[in-house]
């Protein structure tokens, strides 16, 4: 039996592993966001809003460190933004996986394709972010 044939990852076991990351990353994303929601009733209760008068966002929808703060606080609202920032990340991971996976397999060209994928998403993200 050649032992060093059994410890290199296929491109299956690659594949499974991407799978794996968007599967829990959609998982966690929605149970965070539903606590937020539950939370959300129990600390605004049944009421219902006045949407007869605009009221802008906060900061703690419109930055990173605004949703850090809400988390620290407690605020339901936050908590769910944290399920959205998780959901939106779950993809970009599965991007990182993918270049891991074209570096160890030495495929220039996808490796390339990946880079210029996650540079544009990346600089979309950041590019209008209020720290």
């Amino acid at each position: 039996m050649d032992t060093k044939e059994n410890k290199k990852m296929t491109d299956y076991d690659v594949e499974q592993l991407i799978g794996q990351v968007l599967r829990y990353g959609v998982l966690i994303s929605g149970i965070i966001a539903i606590i937020g929601g539950i939370l959300y009733l129990v600390q605004q209760g049944m009421g219902i809003p006045d949407y007869g008068t605009f009221h802008g966002e906060t900061a703690g929808f419109t930055s990173l460190t605004g949703i850090i703060e809400g988390l620290k606080n407690g605020n339901a609202t936050e908590i769910i933004q944290l399920g959205v920032v998780v959901m939106i990340a779950t993809p970009i991971l599965r991007i990182i996986f993918s270049l891991v996976s074209f570096v160890v397999e030495k495929d220039k060209l996808y490796i390339f394709i990946t880079l210029i994928v996650l540079a544009i998403i990346t600089f979309s993200m950041f590019g209008g972010l209020k720290v």
